[in-house]
């Protein structure tokens, strides 16, 4: 049976003939093609459903629209429900430092405003955002803001964090310049290993740009995967690190920052796919507000 067949016959009976139908049912159809599917359907069953003058359903059509009724009658119930579930839902993928900084405050600023709020978080790694948000796995995804976006995909800025390098408090270096000396091809090379994320992570990319900039060879020689795990190793005197001044976020003991002014700094932004949902279009107004209340500090 083919379900737009039972679809325009539970029109037809509800409003007693085709003509008040095609004038009432909530989508556009001609009159002809509603007659001309209602004889298909009469055919495939083998029986008729409805006289037309006067109109008058036959007991084959009593019983159909007996089944058909509950299931069609109810799907604006049905579409109220789940639209009013889904308006309420928000899911964000983001990476561990963004989910860990910050962002509690925002969300719970976020559930002050919408008290029935279903949250759904997920830690990615940044190269897994786009497809978090191509697979409908999230609504909203934040991240570093780096390069083309896939197709389909929008984003917003929120915030630029600067990028900083990270030692060992026992060098005693104030500046990028301390750790620098003369290399190989006429370029700069650095007094200490450098412990960094896989080269394919924005954050590297951006680092190895400014350092290109000052003419300076500089790869790690340590790679992870956090930021957080840089700072143990470079605590522990293992070299360098790359890491960025989140505001409000100090060091681990055994660490000293050394601002890197000349370096383009990291934009972090949401990422989005399609017509913004009101829920993460509210999520994104409290956090712009939260980024301007906390930089006017």
């Amino acid at each position: 049976m083919n379900v737009h067949h039972l679809e325009l016959f539970y029109y037809v009976a509800k409003y007693e003939g085709i003509t008040a139908a095609v004038r009432k049912m909530p989508y556009g159809i001609q009159q002809p093609a509603v007659s001309g599917q209602i004889l298909q359907l009469e055919d495939e069953l083998g029986v008729k459903l409805f006289n037309r003058r006067p109109f008058a359903l036959t007991p084959a059509g009593e019983m159909l629209y007996d089944f058909a009724y509950p299931f069609f009658a109810g799907l604006p119930d049905v579409e109220e429900r789940l639209k009013g579930e889904d308006s309420q839902h928000l899911r964000i993928s983001a990476s561990a430092s963004v989910l860990g900084n910050h962002l509690p405050q925002v969300l719970e600023n976020l559930k002050l405003n919408t008290p029935e709020l279903k949250l759904t978080l997920k830690e990615v790694a940044p190269s897994d955002v786009y497809n978090q948000l191509t697979t409908q796995q999230a609504d909203i995804a934040l991240t570093v803001l780096h390069g083309r976006l896939d197709e389909g995909l929008r984003s917003i800025e929120l915030m630029t964090i600067p990028l900083v390098l990270l030692v060992p408090s026992t060098c005693k270096v104030s500046t990028l310049d301390d750790l620098l000396r003369e290399g190989e091809n006429g370029r700069l090379e650095s007094k200490l290993p450098l412990v960094g994320l896989p080269s394919h992570e924005a954050l590297s990319q951006i680092f190895q740009d400014g350092l290109d900039k000052l003419n300076v060879d500089w790869k790690p020689s340590m790679e992870v995967n956090a930021l957080d795990v840089i700072q143990k190793y470079v605590s522990r005197g293992f070299g360098a690190g790359i890491g960025v001044g989140i505001p409000g976020v100090d060091p681990i003991d055994g660490v000293d920052v050394i601002s890197l002014d000349t370096f383009p700094p990291l934009v972090i932004g949401g990422i989005y796919q399609g017509k913004m949902k009101p829920i993460v279009q509210e999520f994104l107004r409290i956090t712009q507000k939260y980024v301007e209340n906390f930089q006017s500090r």
